[in-house]
């Protein structure tokens, strides 16, 4: 690791005496102490008709520890991780195995001014430029390490300044990562904008991504590319919002920044010179029962990472693309989730929801909600100046020409759902779904064509007494491709204040007929939660926001433990 966990720990050690100190001198202001502790443990089994292979140790752990101090001007945290043995999502993954104290920091915040010292999380605007956070299920922990300051100079006016090296697990990127930020509340400068409830901000970011390394990259044989060190990224963005009415337009463009790209259908997008750009329009609108949402995005050649040669990671990541589509908690909803594809897509989202008012004609006694959301993603148009279907190029060249408005000739991603949630009793509410989806598979995962599903779920929930809750869930997958049908069914019985008792099994009924049967038991109790639990888990995909890793499949005895305090 870049720095050594004994020199962490005397920093944090030395920014606790400091914040206690300088507490002191504050007229004595109290210090409070929080934090978090996180483990989840897999005792592993090997399973030949699932595919989960046994491993050299007896158990695998995530585990971390959050401790933060704070005060009226200066704050401080460390956070402690063991992954040394890790959970098999990250077992292969090179370079996540280790333990210590990678992330550490120490920041001083006053009325107009915030510095910040030692590890940190921004992100401009929507994300396009730059996203660093923390997504634990991903194994995501982009920080950068270095300073960051946050500036009210003026009313309304909120400025953003950092640099810094990205952490890659227990390494650092060699690239430093430096950018800005304004964003201007005009509505603060303006009385009569407020008055009338109208708000407008406008934002503008600048990155700067700069790296000395050289990779030997070779055209013909004969030549080797003349990589940039330095890479600029470029966002404009504006929100407006009028009562229930939000609207949303961004812009951000990138430099050429030549990197190890992805392969679809054997089109190469490897160390190109193309220029990035991503644009968005997305507009929402809501009253007392109403809703819409429509948005749209265009990206093209946005991959932006901190190790130029990196590919299957996510881990050094500067920027992220939302997808447009529906997150799923459902089981067999997620079976083909999304990742957005960052060398360009148009991506479509739209959602209207509505709520039947209480003794309508639909509504009945309890009143009804209806939600319809709708995605499509599909390819940008990509062709070889000549105006023919772009096939693959060598490296070194701007790669392919693209019509802003044009479709490629492959469809992504494609889903609609429709939900209804219904209170039928005092004690029994009822939820139903239904989702037909489109799921390239070879985009996504490299092979096996295009998925069609009908996905049916049904989610009931009986309130037995102020004790004893039952929750159950029914779901049916129905595909001609893949794996063929999938069944879902759970059981969850609720006892207040402590227990949760859940069973589920899903099972393929299609090519495999293998069943994946998990239960858990979990106890509560204040900021304490534990849960216990054994089963196989199935191979695939686990995204969020469009980003994701992949699951391998595995069977054991699991023991999460949680505490907040």
């Amino acid at each position: 690791m870049a720095i050594t966990t004994n020199k962490m720990l005397c920093l944090f050690a030395a920014s606790a005496v400091s914040l206690c100190s300088f507490a002191q001198e504050d007229g004595g202001k109290k210090v409070t102490v929080s934090g978090s502790v996180q483990s989840d443990i897999l005792i592993p089994q090997e399973d030949a008709a699932i595919g989960a292979k046994d491993y050299s140790e007896w158990g695998l752990t995530n585990t971390y520890a959050d401790v933060t101090l704070m005060s009226k001007y200066i704050d401080a945290g460390a956070r402690f991780e063991f992954t040394e043995y890790p959970l098999p999502t990250f077992y292969d993954e090179q370079g996540f195995k280790g333990w210590g104290v990678p992330n550490i920091y120490i920041k001083a915040h006053f009325k107009n001014l915030e510095i910040t010292a030692g590890n940190f999380y921004e992100q401009f605007g929507s994300g396009f430029i730059l996203r660093t956070y923390e997504e634990r299920t991903l194994g995501i922990d982009n920080s950068l390490l270095g300073g960051k300051i946050v500036a009210r100079p003026f009313k309304g006016v909120t400025v953003k300044a950092l640099s810094g090296k990205q952490r890659r697990f227990w390494k650092l990127s060699d690239a430093l990562v430096s950018g800005a930020d304004v964003e201007l509340n005009l509505d603060q400068w303006f009385k009569k904008m407020s008055e009338k409830g109208t708000y407008l901000t406008l934002g503008a970011s600048w990155v700067n991504k700069y790296d000395k390394t050289e990779d030997n990259i070779m055209v013909g044989g004969m030549h080797k590319l003349d990589l940039p060190e330095s890479v600029n990224a470029f966002d404009v963005r504006a929100n407006l919002q009028k009562g229930g009415f939000n609207l949303l337009a961004e812009y951000a463009w990138k430099g050429q920044d030549p990197t190890m790209g992805s392969t679809l259908t054997g089109r190469d997008y490897s160390y190109i010179y193309r220029k990035g750009n991503v644009a968005m329009l997305s507009a929402t609108y809501s009253k007392k029962g109403m809703s819409f949402l429509v948005q749209a995005k265009r990206s093209d050649a946005m991959m932006f990472r901190s190790n130029r040669g990196e590919t299957s990671s996510i881990a050094s990541s500067i920027n992220h693309l939302p997808a447009f589509t529906m997150d799923q908690t459902y089981a067999l909803a997620a079976l083909y989730p999304y990742g957005t594809q960052p060398n360009g897509e148009w991506a479509y989202q739209a959602e209207f929801g509505y709520r039947f008012k209480r003794h309508s004609l639909l509504g009945g006694k309890y009143g009804m909600n209806l939600k319809v959301n709708f995605s499509h993603v599909h390819s940008i148009d990509r062709n070889d100046h000549a105006g023919n279907p772009y096939d693959g190029t060598a490296k070194g060249t701007d790669g392919y020409g693209s019509a802003f408005w044009k479709w490629g000739d492959q469809m992504y991603y494609q889903d609609l759902n429709i939900q209804i949630e219904k209170q039928l009793s005092r004690s029994f509410k009822l939820n139903l779904m239904y989702m037909n989806q489109f799921y390239n598979q070879t985009v996504v995962e490299g092979e096996g064509g295009m998925v069609h599903s009908d996905i049916y779920i049904a989610e009931g929930k009986y309130r037995i007494n102020k004790k004893f809750t039952l929750r159950g869930e029914l779901q049916y997958l129905h595909t001609d491709e893949d794996d063929g049908d999938w069944m879902y069914g759970l059981l969850e019985l609720s006892v207040l204040p402590h227990w949760m008792f859940t069973i589920a099994d899903m099972y393929n009924s299609g090519a495999t007929n293998v069943h994946y049967y998990q239960g858990y038991v979990t106890f509560s109790h204040g900021s304490h939660r534990l849960q216990l639990g054994y089963g196989r888990t199935r191979e695939g995909w686990n995204c969020s926001g469009g980003v994701c890793r992949r699951v391998p499949s595995s069977k054991g005895f699991t023991l999460s433990y949680n505490y907040n305090f």
